[in-house]
């Protein structure tokens, strides 16, 4: 099953693609995993834009989200909230659709103790708006992520490594188990 990962960060060192990453080599082989890397190269969002013709970053974004049975999406918190730029992309998809119940998992990680709880909140409300099923093991919030990570960008701690097993486990049986739209 494929899918597609998500990092809310542009940080070329950022802990959250570097989870992404050890979340990748950490899967089950019957889950295949691309990294979505145009984050950077999406538009501002403007529904003048968002005709017959969106831009070219857009409509790759939209069709890695079609071709991927489910999506994970990482993120830090900035100012409370997600990261603008994966807000951005997650407006994109409102009135196209992509997202609309398509199983997605969601994790915020934070070098703070709260884990990025506010990010993770908004997260989730924005995936509600756009219709997604996120499975229930399928939420995660990860405090002190840098110490939680190895020199290789390996996932060092047992207890996360588990949570993060218990949530790809979780996301690949509701892919399994839910008929496609």
């Amino acid at each position: 099953m494929h899918i597609l990962a998500i990092s809310g960060s542009l940080r070329a060192s950022s802990t959250n693609t570097t989870l992404v990453r050890a979340i990748m080599r950490l899967a089950p082989s019957h889950m295949t995993f691309t990294l979505y890397e145009g984050l950077a190269d999406l538009p501002h969002f403007s529904p003048d834009l968002d005709g017959d013709e969106p831009p070219a970053a857009v409509r790759t974004l939209r069709q890695q989200l079609q071709s991927a049975a489910g999506i994970l999406i990482c993120t830090p918190e900035y100012a409370f909230g997600v990261p603008g730029v994966l807000k951005n992309a997650l407006d994109w998809t409102v009135s196209s659709g992509e997202f609309s119940d398509k199983l997605v998992a969601a994790i915020s990680a934070s070098p703070l103790w709260g884990g990025g709880e506010n990010a993770h909140a908004s997260l989730l409300l924005t995936l509600k708006a756009l219709g997604t099923k996120v499975p229930e093991q399928g939420k995660l919030m990860i405090p002190h992520i840098n110490k939680k990570l190895d020199a290789n960008g390996d996932i060092s701690d047992i207890e996360t490594r588990q949570a993060l097993l218990t949530l790809l486990e979780a996301l690949a049986q509701t892919i399994t188990v839910t008929p496609n739209k």
